[in-house]
């Protein structure tokens, strides 16, 4: 087997030229890494390109089962025969650990078809809205149930946890985060990326490949606003409440209401926006109108 190149780091160094009150100075700086993955998928003798996506290295295999979770393509662990970095011999040393094999077990027999649309558009598109909706419904249950009720002090807590938990965000200050919460508000696990879709594939995949889905007494709490993309992922892995700082999308919110899903926004210092599924979040003291 041919040696490997070095493996690529989630963070680069660069200098750079910097202003302030005190003028101008030449300084060291950390950026995060920006390269591209490729997912193959192996099947039946076959090798097709899932989807090709920017990435900050790290977790890749994450990312790929997170990914192909979320679009269907795996259901659980065991569906993953083996996960490798590409050796080719025809692939550049320096690109082979920017694409991953993912060999499906000989049970799988996927639709890849639907994976086309990765190769259309730019995952913070999507495609049209009622045809995505309607493609869900064919693969995915609604969240059944009103659990867990969360209240709204472990909701505004939950932000700056993921935040001290952000290790390459401080490096770099360049970075989406994904966490992953219990009911009572405790960080099970967080994964970063430049990208905040791949952050949730690499987090959703991580806990693919440990063997805890369904998700169904957690929450997941996302750096950037909640999109279609994101909630479609949560909704696969039978995740009941997603947060963001930030804006949800009109997709999103029609997802999370149409799947019984609770879908929390703008949720920063002591406030939130609840956007679906408010059953869910503990309420007492001055009746709402």
């Amino acid at each position: 087997m041919p040696e490997l190149p070095e493996r690529p780091g989630s963070s680069v160094r660069a200098r750079v030229l910097a202003f302030d009150a005190a003028g101008w100075c030449s300084r060291s700086d950390r950026l995060a890494t920006e390269e591209p993955l490729e997912i193959r998928v192996l099947a039946g003798g076959a090798r097709r390109t899932a989807a090709v996506t920017m990435r900050t290295p790290g977790a890749d295999f994450e990312l790929a089962a997170g990914f192909l979770h979320g679009e269907g393509v795996v259901a659980v662990q065991e569906d993953i025969a083996g996960m490798s970095y590409c050796t080719d011999p025809g692939v550049d040393g320096e690109q082979r650990f920017n694409i991953v094999n993912v060999a499906l077990a000989a049970h799988v027999a996927p639709d890849l078809a639907p994976l086309e649309r990765h190769f259309l558009t730019t995952s913070a598109c999507g495609v049209c809205g009622k045809a995505s909706l309607d493609a869900l419904r064919v693969r995915s249950a609604p969240v059944a149930g009103t659990s867990p009720r969360i209240d709204p002090e472990t909701l505004t807590g939950l932000p700056e946890r993921l935040r001290g938990a952000q290790g390459l965000f401080e490096v770099t200050g360049g970075l989406h985060a994904a966490g992953l919460f219990d009911a009572g508000g405790e960080l099970v696990a967080v994964r970063e990326d430049v990208g905040r879709h791949n952050a949730v594939d690499k987090l959703l995949g991580w806990a693919l490949m440990a063997g805890r889905l369904p998700l169904t007494n957690s929450v997941v709490l996302v750096s950037g606003r909640a999109s279609y993309e994101i909630l479609q992922k949560c909704l696969a892995a039978a995740v009941p409440v997603v947060c963001s700082v930030s804006a949800p999308s009109s997709l999103a919110v029609s997802l999370a209401d149409q799947f019984g899903m609770t879908l929390v926004g703008f949720l920063r210092g002591e406030r939130f926006n609840v956007y679906a599924g408010a059953e869910r979040i503990a309420r007492s003291g001055t009746p709402i109108t």
